[in-house]
């Protein structure tokens, strides 16, 4: 799942200069509760993907969404298409949906072919992943700790592995998963940057069609044609997912993104539940101690983030 930030004026709000409403205003416990709400819809998501998994691959999953993401996105973008679809950068418009749809489909494999908990911990190395990539991309100095933290916190990825154990093969769920995590986070780097001339909607949009164009020839190779409850249950993965997507951003914009992003990591909790209660799945130890060092190790990225940009906000104050 990935999270995009709150709408911006590009999509056509008018400026106001009125006093701010209760609407408006920072609500940290709402704000909490559509992050917790966004947890539980994606887990049940995954879950039905893991479910459909013996009826359809990964791709042909993949393209459902995008195909009912569109659905739900397409009155929106047919009211104004050309100010919906209006883009500055179309390359990278391109590539970053590639790489998401690439990252969907490696992310349902997973998903498929793991438990939910070990899925989802593997998952989290999205936050990892982004400190090497803002050294590389960016060019960022990034601190001693949170070199330190991203290390912590891929040795997690090792202990929910478990390498060690003549029992574990680290195959193509294992490997695909991590690969997604890797290509969600090329995708985040890029977003803020987008939002400076693009809005939440547009944004939203250009996923959705370029989501199924480029999930569509891979579908095809192994495509299966839904009927019946798979088609409804296909259809209400796809919608799970975007109102994931809905609740994610709700939240967000209600609080400070740094404080409620963590809770987010509660999808390892709902995981596990689901996992058992859906599939006679119980996460063994390494699973969950590998799950609360990556997540402990992403917390602190998130924090230290936070606490880095507060001390720039206080120098430019400070500046005469």
């Amino acid at each position: 799942m990935t999270g995009l930030p709150a709408r911006s004026a590009s999509e056509g709000d008018e400026p106001t200069n009125a006093p701010a409403t209760i609407a408006s205003v920072q609500r940290p416990l709402h704000g909490a509760m559509w992050m917790l709400a966004a947890a539980v819809t994606f887990t049940l998501a995954m879950a039905l993907v893991k479910f459909l998994g013996n009826s359809f691959a990964p791709a042909v999953q993949t393209f459902c969404r995008q195909v009912v993401s569109l659905i739900v996105l397409l009155p929106f973008v047919l009211a104004g298409p050309r100010r919906i679809l209006r883009t500055s950068r179309p390359g990278y418009m391109l590539s970053r949906s590639a790489a998401s749809s690439i990252g969907l489909i490696l992310t349902y494999t997973s998903y498929q072919q793991l438990g939910l908990a070990q899925a989802n911990a593997l998952s989290f190395t999205r936050i990892l992943f982004m400190v090497p990539l803002a050294m590389l991309i960016l060019g960022e100095r990034v601190m001693a700790g949170r070199v330190v933290a991203t290390l912590i916190g891929f040795a997690g990825v090792v202990v929910v592995l478990k390498p060690w154990s003549a029992e574990t093969i680290i195959g193509w769920a294992s490997a695909a998963g991590i690969a997604a995590a890797l290509l969600a986070s090329w995708a985040l780097i890029g977003v803020k940057s987008m939002t400076r001339d693009h809005g939440q909607m547009t944004l939203l949009a250009w996923a959705a069609v370029l989501g199924v164009i480029f999930t569509a020839p891979a579908a095809a190779l192994e495509w299966t044609t839904p009927h019946g409850r798979d088609l409804a249950l296909l259809g209400l993965m796809g919608l799970l997912s975007t109102v994931t997507q809905a609740c994610y951003i709700r939240g967000m914009s209600m609080g400070d993104a740094t404080a409620l992003a963590p809770i987010d990591y509660t999808r390892i909790v709902f995981a596990s539940v689901f996992g058992y209660a859906f599939f006679g799945d119980v996460p063994d130890v390494e699973t969950l101690a590998g799950a609360a060092i990556i997540v402990g190790a992403a917390v602190f990225i998130t924090l230290h983030s936070r606490r880095r940009v507060a001390r720039a906000a206080s120098i430019i104050a400070d500046t005469p």
